[in-house]
């Protein structure tokens, strides 16, 4: 979270981030007012407390050596000590969590490397990457090609759990836990720790990497015990560390996951919704490093080239973004975004974020690290990177590797993880219902 050493010492410099982030947020000054008061109140307390502390001793040593009865002015005076101390301290705590709960929703400051853009037309593409594939002239989008295969069901997902679910079935099925284990070797190789988190996850947690308070209607959460399904590995990897302590040869912490995902996109509403580009329920496997703040620019660079490969060993047409002010998550000071062309639905696909959060989440989750025993801890600078989300995955991979005849083939990289197979197999259609659609007959 933006900390109170920044309200203090770079307001200006938070206002400007604010001015060119081109969105609304709570006024800087108004919150500086407000922690000026706190600290005045504080001292206000403090004084109050030291006030009362002098008196009792006072009362208690006269009391010790017998100098006369009991001093009933003292001790009025105390009971009225303790009574302003009451009153002073549930203002104070009252205006504390007033201005606590402020900087929740104030953003980080983009690092100067940020472009400025008003939003996310004015990002700045790198470098693109073509396709090492000899894609067909037109080739279907995932969501003709995907169902005419049976590999692909959205009707029957959505029967099962509404709009914005799927099943995936036979090799299309096959072919995501294909993806799946071969990036997780792929970045086992580079140094992760694979991981398998909860998925339920805590309010604490949820508030330590950044998606409480803002994205409450974003996330799913359960009506008994208020815990949320988890919108994506990096809630709970990187609170693994939570209000802990590393040493600085911990460092960097490099954590790998791969979970189910589950957002209820609310703001979502307009964009492309036909096939599996935006659902509710996805895999992603989630790479999330614990970083030394002096180093973590650079580790931010080699984590973009960790989730890169993945796309360019699969062949696929990519480019890599950097995000302007305007289209900046709020917690990030830093983030390029992995963009995946999808030639049947002619549409670039996010299909990885990687992101340096400085100290934004460590603040929160209370993550920190120290040199030597005596050193005072520090907060880590945290980053996060997808490697990668499935369905879009998916989607610009079977409209990239598809023939003229509407076979999908394997890339060459995968084949290991699907037993040698280097094309995807139509699964057996089943049931009365695609007699009436013509994709099946009686059998003898």
């Amino acid at each position: 979270m933006t900390t109170l050493s920044t309200i203090r010492t770079r307001s200006e410099e938070l206002k400007r981030a604010i001015a060119v982030r081109n969105k609304p947020y709570p006024d800087v000054d108004e919150l500086v007012r407000v922690d000026s008061d706190c600290r005045a109140l504080a001292a206000e307390v403090n004084a109050l407390r030291a006030k009362r502390n002098e008196r009792a001793h006072g009362l208690a040593a006269a009391k010790k050596a017998g100098a006369g009865a009991h001093d009933e002015a003292t001790a009025r005076e105390l009971a009225e000590l303790r009574d302003a101390i009451g009153a002073k301290e549930t203002a104070l705590q009252e205006l504390e969590g007033r201005r606590d709960a402020t900087l929740l929703l104030l953003p980080q400051i983009p690092h100067s490397t940020v472009p400025v853009g008003k939003d996310g037309t004015e990002n700045v593409v790198l470098r693109e990457t073509p396709s090492t594939v000899a894609t067909v002239a037109r080739p279907k989008p995932h969501f003709e090609i995907g169902p005419a295969l049976n590999i692909i069901d959205t009707e029957r997902g959505a029967k099962v759990s509404g709009e914005g679910f799927y099943f995936l079935l036979g090799d299309g099925a096959r072919l995501e836990m294909a993806l799946i284990n071969f990036m997780r070797e792929s970045h086992r190789a580079r140094g992760y720790t694979e991981v398998t988190p909860p998925i339920l996850i805590s309010n604490d947690s949820m508030v330590g990497t950044g998606q409480l308070p803002k994205f409450a209607e974003d996330s799913y959460q359960t009506t008994l015990d208020g815990l949320w399904l988890c919108p994506t590995a990096e809630v709970p990897v990187t609170n693994l560390y939570r209000d802990e302590v590393l040493l600085g040869t911990d460092l960097p912490l490099k954590l790998m996951a791969f979970t189910p995902c589950f957002r209820r996109e609310a703001g979502g509403h307009g964009v492309e919704t036909r096939g599996i580009a935006r659902v509710h329920q996805f895999n992603k496997v989630e790479l999330v490093n614990l970083v030394h703040p002096a180093k973590s620019y650079d580790q931010l660079e080699v984590l973009l080239s960790e989730a890169e490969a993945i796309v360019r060993a699969l062949g696929l047409r990519y480019r890599i973004v950097n995000l302007c002010t305007g289209d900046l998550p709020d917690k990030a000071a830093k983030c390029y975004d992995i963009e995946l062309w999808a030639p049947g639905a002619e549409r670039w696909l996010e299909v990885s974020s990687v992101s340096n959060f400085e100290e934004f989440q460590s603040s929160r989750a209370r993550i920190r690290y120290r040199e030597q025993q005596a050193d005072k801890p520090e907060f880590v600078h945290t980053l996060n990177g997808s490697g990668t989300a499935l369905p879009r995955l998916m989607i610009a991979l079977i409209e990239t590797w598809q023939t003229s005849e509407g076979v999908i083939e394997v890339p060459p990289v995968l084949r290991p993880y699907l037993g040698g197979q280097d094309r995807l197999k139509p699964t057996p259609l089943v049931g009365e219902r695609e007699l009436g659609r013509g994709r099946r007959g009686w059998t003898s």
